[in-house]
């Protein structure tokens, strides 16, 4: 924008507009580095400090969406390396820096080694959903790996005791920062693993800056944490923090004490499902025994005990007999009554002794001869069906030279194709049996020629 003539004057805010416009045209963005100092963060989320060196200093400003995408927290005295736009605050005409991002010094190469070892050991699979472990649902025995002398550990002791005071905690010591850390950890995580103690294991320590989580960030941790048998909560730093050992453990948990809430299950909520299961339980228990008492209330109508049934048919009995003594009771009494009405018919109809005793007399000479000639005629029947069985008397036959045959079994023997060679037979004779063998069968025979009649 051209500038006005000399002898038109400039408002101070259309200088200050220019200025701030051909400032920010000409310096495009850029990383500085210094040290932060007056950090302030305001009500409306935005940060506001000085950046600072030995010869000079300037204002800066990281708006919040920015400020809380960071992923740590500046702090006064902290030196770091701030990507910013040159700009000017056109209402106080003050040069300012607006951060975009910053980054602790000496951070930027530990975050490149950190994307690329990332980027490595993901491509390997170390990080895959699928081979992430569910965490046990009741541990009995928790591994804690991290620094005995750690805050994180004091979190995560005091919320495994609030939560699950069941579970027992085994603390594996280490170091979790400086030099030879990395290796100590690895080392306490296959101790863990290797004591077979432990049904999970918390890999924990406190916040800090990149360089103090840098322990969890190298290769032998990951692989470490990959290679052990039991499940991993890894619950190192702040929720902001992001290690390689927040992607090879099984689960992240944004703090210690996260990690101790996910991982122990609490006692409290435990013993009220315990509860809800056991009131179900109850219930079904309760439920079962009325079903069956209605089934056997059932059966128990359907089915009459031995004693009622006894009494039953006792009833029924004492019925039969009471209706059998009414009833010979009138059959007497009718008899009874029979009786004396014949009697008074026979003293009415009383007969003649003279007469009855001479008609008796000839009623029984007609009844001896009719006797005598019966006597007779069934005598002469009798002859002549003894004659008749004489002629159908297998014996009678027998006694003409014939003869029976059974085989062992005592059936009658009347075709020789019912024998078989060296088979036993009895001949029966008019006087006597003879046992003999079949030696011989001509089933083709003719009685009549072989036997000479």
């Amino acid at each position: 924008m051209p500038l006005a003539a000399p002898f038109t004057p400039l408002s101070v805010a259309a200088l200050n507009r220019l200025v701030r416009e051909c400032v920010e045209q000409n310096f495009p963005l850029c990383w500085v580095a210094g040290e932060i100092s007056n950090l302030t963060v305001a009500a409306s989320g935005h940060a506001y400090f000085t950046l600072k060196d030995e010869a000079a200093q300037v204002r800066c400003v990281m708006f919040r969406n920015r400020y809380q995408m960071l992923g740590w927290r500046p702090a006064n005295g902290q030196r770091i390396e701030a990507r910013v736009l040159v700009s000017l605050y056109e209402a106080r005409g003050d040069f300012q820096l607006n951060v975009e991002t910053m980054r602790q010094a000496g951070a930027g190469n530990l975050f490149e080694r950190f994307q690329q070892l990332k980027a490595r050991l993901e491509s390997e699979g170390l990080f895959a959903a699928e081979r992430k472990r569910a965490l046990p649902d009741f541990p009995r025995c928790i591994g804690i790996v991290t620094s005995p002398q750690a805050a994180a550990l004091r979190d995560v002791l005091s919320t495994l005791a609030r939560r699950a005071p069941q579970v027992a905690a085994i603390l594996f010591p280490t170091p979790v920062q400086g030099d030879g850390a990395a290796a100590q950890i690895a080392a306490a995580i296959a101790t863990a693993a290797s004591s077979g103690l432990c049904d999970a294991l918390i890999v924990c320590r406190g916040g800090g800056s990149m360089e103090d989580l840098w322990a969890f960030n190298e290769e032998i941790v990951a692989r470490a944490i990959h290679a052990c048998p039991i499940p991993v909560v890894s619950g190192v730093g702040h929720e902001t923090d992001f290690t390689i050992a927040d992607f090879a453990a099984d689960l992240r948990a944004p703090t210690p004490t996260a990690a101790a809430e996910i991982i122990a299950p609490a006692r409290a909520e435990l013993l009220g499902r315990l509860a809800e299961l056991q009131a179900a339980l109850q219930r079904q228990f309760r439920h079962g025994l009325e079903q069956r008492a209605l089934r056997l209330d059932s059966a128990a109508r359907r089915l009459l005990p031995p004693s009622e049934r006894l009494a039953r048919q006792r009833d029924h009995l004492r019925h039969l007999a009471q209706r059998l003594g009414n009833a010979s009771a009138r059959m007497l009494d009718d008899a009874k009554h029979r009786s004396a009405a014949l009697h008074q018919q026979l003293l009415r109809e009383r007969p003649q002794a003279t007469a009855l005793l001479r008609r008796t007399d000839a009623l029984s000479s007609r009844l001896h001869a009719a006797r005598e000639r019966a006597h007779l005629q069934r005598t002469a029947h009798l002859a002549r069906l003894a004659d008749s069985l004489d002629h159908l008397n297998p014996l009678a036959v027998l006694g003409r030279g014939y003869a029976l045959v059974r085989d062992d079994r005592g059936a009658i023997v009347t075709d020789a194709r019912m024998m078989e060679p060296s088979a036993a037979i009895h001949v029966y004779l008019a006087h006597g049996r003879l046992d003999a063998e079949v030696t011989g069968i001509d089933a083709s025979a003719e009685i009549a020629r072989d036997a000479g009649v």
